[in-house]
């Protein structure tokens, strides 16, 4: 009998029955308020007179009113450059010990954000109620005594003028509880190693001499780790090395796509569970085991605004408009994508994080990722966002039989029509411009505005297929393997041009 397991999974059950219902908007004017209080006497409040909006009737509309809206570039350039340079109490008090590293899905050079320690000790919150949550999975009393394999990046955090910096999961990974430390694989030595491929050339080597009840990381890179591993030992399945495996937390991108390809690696099905973490914070995490909705996580130091993601609200760059009008918690509904907003125990304030989100279940706050503000096709009136490419590429895959994990695609000009030229991380005897078809048929039928841009100004629609292997490699390329790298979904012409050069380069003719 597992006791310890045991013993484990009854604390859970027992604090998961004893918390009571949170009040989701109670709890956001709650955070709100403390967050301004803290930082009143920073530059930051200072100038945006954070008393005075504390002395406010309505807090929450005299801060949207009081502060404008913030990309990284805006917070860097007038704040956050300050802090860097080993200045305090600018956007929050103190300085803060570590800088995430993030250079997200655009531009080779990495964006410094500010972690702080309440940062760190939200984030560290957040970990602890996703594992009570667990409660709500039926899962067995050994399930609590098997070992975590965490995939981040290296934990190998750079000194830098007083500060260490890293990335997020690196700085996470390297602030785990001492009572964590005897189920944390793959260890400190080799979560260490920066190099990606010794990294998981490590993790493979020492596979089974492990384990793993449970897996956490980015689905990409989590698949080549596994596919390593199961090479090197020359087995069927990640299940003939960790027979134990029952539950992958899946994090930084939606899992749907990868859902067809990730089981493909495993014996039987395991338990997926989403979780929502960024450079920025621990924003939101699954709850329930009757849906894939993350529920908000809104009594943990970050406050978060929504603004409806309609093309007018929206600059050519992905950014937002000052003008666009932002609401709460309490005023959202379902069918309605937003941009998201949080501002956070870090001292990002208003921060346009980069994706947009819909709610599924209003009244448990909860979301569901529906892409990026930067990923959004319509150059040519076609508004396709990145939730409704994959929704597309999923009927796709039922059609043929196929995985298409990855993808990414431009407006591209042809004598001066626009195509989009959507390249497939697959491996299919479909011709590619019957691929083509399909996916422009199951477009116009699922999207109206695209249906309209294909009658008009959108020429048509090109397809090329490349092994899976080529986007991993062009990440890798152009930043660093593993981590926090997620793939572009959708490229502006000059970096398609930068693409297309580097598929040509590394696919034999």
């Amino acid at each position: 009998m597992a006791i310890i397991g045991s013993l484990i999974k009854g604390a859970i059950d027992l604090k998961s029955a004893l918390t009571p219902k949170l009040n989701h908007i109670e709890a956001q004017q709650k955070i709100l308020e403390s967050l301004l209080e803290t930082a009143s006497d920073t530059a930051f409040g200072k100038k945006y007179e954070f008393n005075t909006i504390l002395e406010s009737e309505d807090v929450k509309k005299a801060y949207s009113n009081k502060i404008p809206y913030f990309d990284y570039h805006q917070l860097y350039e007038k704040w956050w450059s300050r802090i860097i340079s080993g200045e305090e109490n600018i956007t929050w008090p103190g300085k803060p010990d570590y800088f995430a590293l993030s250079s997200g899905t655009t531009g080779k050079k990495s964006k410094r954000i500010p972690v702080t320690n309440d940062m760190i000790e939200a984030i560290r919150n957040a970990g602890i109620k996703q594992v009570e949550a667990l409660s709500n999975f039926d899962l067995p009393a050994e399930f609590f005594e098997k070992e975590i394999m965490m995939l981040g990046s290296s934990t190998d955090l750079q000194e830098k003028n007083g500060h260490l910096e890293g990335e997020i999961s690196g700085i996470s990974a390297s602030n785990i509880p001492f009572w964590f430390e005897g189920y944390y694989k793959p260890g400190r030595d080799i979560a260490k190693i920066d190099d990606w491929d010794k990294r998981v050339q490590q993790i493979a080597e020492k596979a089974k001499d492990w384990d793993i009840g449970a897996l956490s990381g980015i689905p990409s890179w989590m698949e080549l780790m596994l596919q390593k591993v199961i090479d090197y030992h020359n087995v069927k399945s990640i299940h003939d090395i960790w027979p134990n495996l029952k539950v992958y937390t899946s994090g930084g991108v939606a899992f749907e796509p990868y859902k067809k390809s990730f089981n493909n690696l495993l014996d039987h099905p395991i338990i997926v569970i989403d979780t929502y973490l960024a450079s920025e914070g621990f924003i939101a995490y699954q709850e329930r085991s009757e849906t894939d909705a993350m529920k908000l996580i809104t009594d943990n130091g970050i406050y978060f605004e929504f603004v409806p993601f309609q093309p007018e609200y929206i600059n050519q760059d992905g950014s937002l408009k000052q003008d666009a009008p932002s609401i709460t918690l309490a005023e959202v509904k379902t069918d309605q994508d937003y941009v998201l907003l949080i501002s956070t125990v870090s001292g990002a304030w208003r921060y346009i994080i980069g994706d947009t989100i819909e709610f599924i279940d209003v009244a448990r706050a909860e979301i569901r990722i529906t892409g990026r503000t930067k990923f959004f096709l319509n150059v040519v009136g076609s508004q396709l966002s990145v939730n409704k490419m994959n929704i597309a590429l999923r009927e796709i895959e039922d059609k043929y039989d196929i995985e298409i994990p990855e993808f990414t695609l431009s407006a591209t000009r042809i004598e001066e029509e626009f195509y989009h030229h959507w390249y497939l991380g697959t491996e299919t005897s479909v011709k590619n411009t019957e691929l083509a078809e399909a996916l422009d048929r199951v477009l116009k039928k699922a999207n109206k505005n695209y249906k309209v841009a294909r009658n008009k100004a959108l020429k048509g629609v090109k397809v090329t297929t490349v092994p899976l292997s080529i986007f991993s490699e062009w990440s890798g390329a152009q930043k660093k393997k593993g981590g926090q790298v997620k793939m572009e979904r959708v490229m502006s012409e000059e970096k398609f041009a930068e693409w297309e050069d580097f598929v040509s380069e590394n696919i034999p003719s």
